[in-house]
């Protein structure tokens, strides 16, 4: 039986595989990233860690306390679980399972049926070892359905990385979302005050008539518009809030403080690098990859299923009539049963699977294919992206300046009787514009950086 046991594991361990040679398919994507989107810049995005991309005390602890408490996280690492389960039991296909077996019957033949002519009641207890229905994988069938699992572990442990990317980025601009209310809300909390003075101040030189109705009515509808405007932020800080609390996974508590918007201290100046191993290393494309791997085994394990299989059902132990005479000598029993079984008419059952497995295949190759095509759209969009906004910010902080200015002048204008209240009033507006802009720009910024982390494959949490 040793024997026969050894022989059946290296006839089965040197059977050929019907699965396909996988050969990953070219990307469809340029070779260089977009004149608009080309950098010259010193750090890979893979090796800084998160933490040191995002410097905000604030928001390393809401970003922890995501990685922790999130749902999606959680059902994430049940995924991985669920997936490294099903690999386990794939690869225990690949060896025989053994059992231990200890059992005993009786029976009562009656008279009539007895060759004695006479009731007789007989005994046996047995006790031994099992190997049922061991398949010898001579064409490959459980080593493709073995890869495919494997296959499909990985994928789900990449999707894992790429979710856990995602919601890094997701907890850093929804935080950014937040400081922008914030001092948004500041802003016109500032700007509906100096508003108000200037509607009293107004309405007392309207009282000695050094001012219109006029010029009271336009200084009151400002107050009211930034009045306004005040509720409508309010209403969106108080959103931005709970959008934090939502991805955080539970409500914040004992957090550190915080950096304002400009005092982020972020520095993406991550290298581009060529389309072709930037991509290939995202955890998404991996991802795709890898279940495309899946599908390329399912076909072998689809064609194998056209071949004799053949398989085999062992025991090795001890017989008795009597309990006690288990173990005595010449009590040694076994049995062997190999199978053959050969597949004749199925009524289409197994070419169908062929061709679903094949179609799978088609399928997955299209899936990674788009993957890598919007991880390419995705990285040069926030390439370009990251030099445009940096542009744009540092414009929108000059035009805030003029406008204080020109807001300067404009009062010092009004009160000495030159001009109307009317251009203070569109000096005030503008001014207020621009600070909103100024305010929404850097957020942009940043949300676009904390993007392009996530993009290139951001560091590994340690």
């Amino acid at each position: 039986m040793r024997k026969l046991f050894i022989i059946a594991l290296s006839v089965a361990s040197a059977g050929c595989s019907l699965m396909p040679d996988y050969l990953r398919p070219e990307p469809p994507v340029a070779a260089q990233w977009p004149q608009a989107a080309q950098a010259s810049d010193i750090r890979k995005a893979t090796e800084i860690e998160w933490r040191a991309f995002f410097p905000d005390q604030r928001l390393q602890a809401l970003v922890a306390t995501a990685l922790e408490h999130n749902r999606d996280m959680r059902i994430a690492a049940a995924r991985i679980e669920e997936a490294r389960a099903l690999y386990g039991i794939a690869r225990a296909d690949r060896l025989p399972n053994l059992d231990a077996a200890v059992s005993g019957s009786s029976a009562l033949t009656p008279a009539d049926l007895s060759p004695t002519g006479s009731a007789v009641t007989s005994h046996r207890y047995d006790v031994g070892l099992s190997m049922l229905s061991f398949e010898l994988d001579f064409w490959g069938r459980v080593k493709s359905l073995n890869e495919a699992a494997l296959s499909s572990y990985l994928a789900t442990e990449e999707a894992r990385r790429a979710l856990q990317l995602s919601l890094i980025s997701e907890v850093a601009n929804a935080y950014f979302t937040q400081l922008e209310m914030e001092e948004r809300t500041q802003l016109a909390v500032e700007t509906l005050k100096s508003r108000e003075e200037t509607r009293t101040m107004v309405n007392r030189r309207r009282e000695v008539g050094l001012a219109s109705d006029l010029d009271f009515l336009a200084a009151d509808g400002a107050y009211q518009s930034t009045r306004a405007e005040l509720a409508n932020l309010q209403r969106q800080r108080a959103a931005a809030i709970n959008a934090l609390t939502l991805l955080a996974g539970k409500e914040p508590a004992n957090l550190p403080g915080g950096h304002k918007l400009a005092d982020q201290g972020i520095v993406p100046d991550f290298v581009a690098g060529l389309p072709s191993e930037v991509l290939l290393q995202r955890p998404d494309v991996l991802a795709a990859e890898k279940r495309l791997v899946a599908a390329n085994a399912n076909i072998g394990a689809a064609r194998a299923a056209f071949l004799p299989r053949i398989t085999l059902t062992a025991g090795l132990g001890t017989a008795s009539s009597a309990l006690a005479g288990l173990f005595d000598s010449g009590s040694d029993s076994w049995s062997f049963q190999p199978a053959l079984r050969l597949p004749l008419f199925d009524a289409g059952r197994t070419a169908a699977g062929v061709d679903l497995a094949e179609a799978r295949k088609v399928i997955a190759v299209a899936e990674y294919e788009k993957a890598i095509q919007q991880a390419f759209r995705e990285v040069a969009d926030l390439l370009a992206a990251r030099s445009n906004l940096a542009e744009q910010l540092q414009a929108q902080q000059s035009a805030e300046k003029s406008q204080q200015e020109r807001l300067r002048l404009a009062d010092a204008r009004y009160k000495a009787g030159i001009s109307s209240y009317l251009e203070v009033l569109d000096a005030q507006r503008e001014l207020f514009s621009a600070q909103q802009s100024t305010v929404q720009t850097q957020r942009a910024w940043l949300t676009a950086a904390a993007q392009l982390y996530k993009a290139l494959g951001g560091g590994e949490t340690p």
